[in-house]
């Protein structure tokens, strides 16, 4: 995210965009299982929709999962985590760009909590606008795979019919601790990968480009750093959002009383390991894709950003 000047906000949208779509295809089996996961009850006496006792790990879900229902299962919305994750991304970046625009100081600079509240800024419109309903979608279509008998043909009939049962307000579930996450993710991750990035780049030759594996390796360190302090709030986020959250949880306080009392505090960092798996993956895809795409709309544009 460096250029001299301002970059004109299409460009901003459709590098993140780009960089979401390729992100979410390439990482999705670890989503799933970390979804897998956290949607389990934490009883020892949990079984799948074979009858069989629930996998309780990354590697027995993926075994467990390709042996019974065929390697497509790991990929069960897949459709409406790229569809979320290309909004998400687009809206991202350029929500970040706003917001940093808005913050910096008086040499022109966003440096420290600056950067940090751009990033949370940009987490909560992402929340909003893009991730919530997507991620519910993704939830609901994963745990209903689990049930003996699936309800949801696909993402569009998946789609219709949680409007149809619950109205708009369906695919809206959760919508606090997900905003908690992304303004917590975003933050976390944009502050790392910023602090890291200014580190780098004072130390380098002035106009030299940053090379392709340090951005990836600074956007790996940012999403390591975001997985443990806000895997909580995922946590959280995904039980409000299976399918039988209305029943079982009153609202965000309720979900966390309840998880922390029947299935204790370690619980939630379940899915900690795929999530980091992801993450980790995830920052330096993002970041790397991000900047390469970046580089080349600003080549193309020989006359100078067309300001949008």
């Amino acid at each position: 995210m460096a250029s001299k000047g301002k970059d004109p906000a299409l460009y901003t949208l459709t590098a993140g965009s780009i960089a979401g779509a390729i992100e979410a295809a390439i990482t999705y089996p670890t989503e799933f299982v970390k979804t897998q996961l956290q949607l389990q009850d934490g009883s020892k006496s949990a079984m799948t929709r074979k009858g069989v006792p629930a996998p309780r790990g990354p590697i027995d879900i993926l075994i467990t999962t390709v042996r019974t229902q065929g390697v497509g299962a790991i990929y069960t919305g897949l459709s409406a985590m790229i569809i979320g994750n290309t909004a998400k991304a687009g809206v991202r970046f350029f929500a970040f760009d706003q917001f940093k625009d808005l913050l910096k100081d008086s040499e022109g600079k966003t440096t420290g909590v600056r950067s940090v509240l751009a990033g949370l800024g940009a987490g909560m419109t992402e929340a909003v606008l893009v991730v919530t309903p997507s991620e519910t979608i993704k939830t609901k279509l994963i745990h209903d795979g689990n049930s003996a008998n699936p309800q949801y043909r696909g993402l569009v009939h998946g789609v219709k019919s949680i409007v149809k049962a619950e109205g708009l307000g369906g695919i809206y579930r959760g919508v606090v601790p997900v905003m908690a996450r992304q303004g917590a993710n975003s933050a976390v991750r944009f502050g790392v990968y910023s602090s890291l990035n200014d580190f780098l780049k004072s130390r380098m030759a002035p106009d030299s480009k940053m090379p392709a594996t340090y951005t990836f390796g600074i956007g790996a360190v940012a999403g390591i750093v975001t997985v443990y302090t806000t895997m909580p709030l995922d946590v959280v986020k995904t039980k409000m959002q299976g399918l039988n959250a209305r029943q079982l949880y009153s609202g965000v306080f309720d979900c966390f009383w309840k998880v922390f009392k029947n299935e204790g505090v370690l619980s939630f960092w379940n899915g900690a390991t795929p999530r980091l798996a992801r993450l980790s993956m995830s920052g330096g895809i993002v970041f790397s894709i991000y900047e390469s795409v970046m580089t080349v709309l600003r080549q193309l544009d020989d006359s100078g950003p067309i300001r949008s």
